[in-house]
């Protein structure tokens, strides 16, 4: 499957990386590492995972507490977030849904 990671997504892993950044040097390069090793990961597990928002499936990373939104189209792995689980989940409720 090929993948396809969306620009909020991509703004997402920005962010993760910024803020990791900022607390130690390196981490948040080992943070973006670590987030893409597990979205390549979906090439071979995508739609194994438990449902989420009735679109998407829900991926939690191992090594940060962070979640992969995605859903799959025409044979592609669309990755549509990717989201700090210690937020309000009323505000990932509305970016979900």
């Amino acid at each position: 499957m090929k993948i396809k990671i969306l620009p909020q997504a991509q703004e997402d892993l920005l962010g993760g990386y910024h803020f990791y950044e900022e607390r130690q040097a390196g981490l948040g390069s080992r943070f973006l590492t670590e987030l893409l090793a597990e979205i390549e990961g979906l090439r071979l597990q995508a739609g194994i995972h438990r449902r989420a928002f009735e679109t998407y499936y829900v991926k939690h990373a191992r090594r940060f507490p962070y979640s992969i939104y995605y859903y799959i189209a025409s044979e592609t792995v669309m990755i549509d977030a990717v989201i700090d689980q210690r937020r309000d989940p009323d505000l990932i409720t509305e970016r979900l849904s």
